[in-house]
């Protein structure tokens, strides 16, 4: 089984949360993935743990889902 790159789960959540900070518009799942080099599974489940916890929001267009920052939140120390 192929490691998504080595990266730590506390690693991959701030590289979201700063990408999506970065981020003018909704991104998709697989604009996400791309950008962190993990695939397309780990960066979805951890968008959606991120939407759990109030950082993140998401919808879903069609078959897709976008991304973005929760009105407000920044990125940086919790």
């Amino acid at each position: 089984m192929k490691s998504h790159s080595g990266k730590r789960g506390k690693d991959i959540d701030r590289g979201i949360l700063e990408y999506l900070a970065e981020q003018d518009w909704p991104v998709t799942t697989e604009m996400v993935a791309k950008q962190l080099d993990v695939s397309w599974n780990t960066a979805q489940m951890h968008l959606y743990k991120l939407v759990a916890g109030g950082l993140v929001k998401g919808r879903k267009i069609g078959r897709q889902n976008q991304w973005m920052m929760s009105r407000g939140e920044k990125t940086g120390e919790n």
